[in-house]
């Protein structure tokens, strides 16, 4: 087995972890054997919370998450941890405000991910914006949560920023879509020299070829810089007779170009089989949403949404997962290019 590093990322000692169970087969990705690690009815006035992103923080973890209220409107929740397994969550949605400190709450908010970059946190979600697209808000202290300009006009969604700025500029992955529940998409990549004005965009990987990922690709966990480039987690769907199948695959794409998919895994990582996975709100789910990695020991672990119902986690490794990728990998011509036409 090669050993593949964790890169420009601190160690993390505290971290969830789970030896891998024997006999494991077809992936080296393991599912928490106490999943789910959040149930329904979490909160007062929340039914559910799933497709959600954690971070560490201070001496503990904090997460923002996709809470659907009992009225049936998604919106963001902040969630503090000291194991990033049992979560405690405020009462109230996060109060967004915009650059004079006014309230500047959207209609909705869902999907929301989470990202440090240089000292800053970026909170990515989707949201309405006359039609489907990406909303954004900053934070240095999870107190004030100012809200930037979007990215995009609509219709898009599944934005993924980068943990770092490559060739100086903050990098954002995101999956053009339409005004529905969209029936096909590629993952591109946007670049920006300040959170506000994006261009430069690339084509980065289309769905694929193998079944699970055959109808449309996005991104999920933000991308972890390794020795080998950046490892990213993404969601694969199918159709299927009784409805989409969400699935969870992986890649890496280059360290200074990652328009360019250097591998990428032909198999799924993780695909519902699990009761929690397949029966819920919207059933036979995974869907990849934030990672918690220790540089020193390469350990990951995974963050999931079940069945649009629960939160899960699994756990790998850095140098297994990326020999997996490797040795499953099949690329093609528009993957391995800098995504121009």
């Amino acid at each position: 087995m090669s050993e593949v590093k964790i890169l420009n990322s601190p160690a993390v000692k505290n971290m969830p972890w789970q030896d891998k169970p024997a006999g494991l087969k077809n992936a080296p990705v393991w599912r928490y054997s106490e999943n789910p690690i959040i149930k329904r009815n979490p909160i007062e006035g929340v039914a559910r919370i799933f497709n959600s992103a954690v971070a560490p923080y201070e001496d503990g973890f904090i997460g923002v998450f996709r809470g659907e209220q009992t009225n049936g409107i998604p919106y963001v929740y902040l969630g503090r941890s000291k194991d990033a397994i049992h979560w405690e969550f405020e009462p109230e949605k996060v109060q967004f405000v915009n650059e004079k400190g006014e309230p500047f709450m959207p209609n909705y908010a869902y999907d929301p991910r989470l990202v440090k970059v240089e000292d800053t946190y970026y909170i990515i979600w989707c949201g309405d914006f006359f039609g489907a697209s990406i909303g954004m808000a900053k934070t240095q202290d999870f107190k004030t949560f100012t809200r930037i300009e979007n990215p995009f006009i609509p219709f898009n969604r599944n934005a993924v920023l980068f943990p770092r700025k490559i060739n100086g500029k903050f990098m954002l992955l995101s999956r053009p879509s339409d005004s529905g529940h969209t029936p096909f998409g590629d993952i591109f990549v946007s670049e920006s020299p300040d959170m506000e004005y994006w261009g430069h965009h690339r084509h980065v990987m289309s769905r694929g070829s193998e079944w699970w990922e055959s109808l449309k690709i996005g991104g999920g966990a933000a991308p972890i810089e390794t020795t080998e480039g950046w490892l990213l987690f993404y969601h694969g769907v199918c159709g299927t007779c009784s409805g989409y199948v969400y699935s969870i695959g992986g890649a890496i794409l280059d360290i200074d170009n990652p328009s360019i998919v250097k591998y990428r895994c032909t198999n799924f990582l993780l695909t519902p089989e699990e009761e929690y996975e397949e029966r819920g709100f919207v059933p036979n789910v995974c869907f990849p949403c934030a990672t918690i990695h220790d540089s020193e020991t390469g350990r990951i672990a995974l963050y999931y949404g079940c069945a649009d119902s629960y939160v899960g986690l699994a756990f790998t490794k850095v140098d297994e997962v990326v020999d997996y990728i490797k040795k499953n990998s099949v690329t093609n011509a528009v993957d391995t290019s800098l995504g121009l036409q």
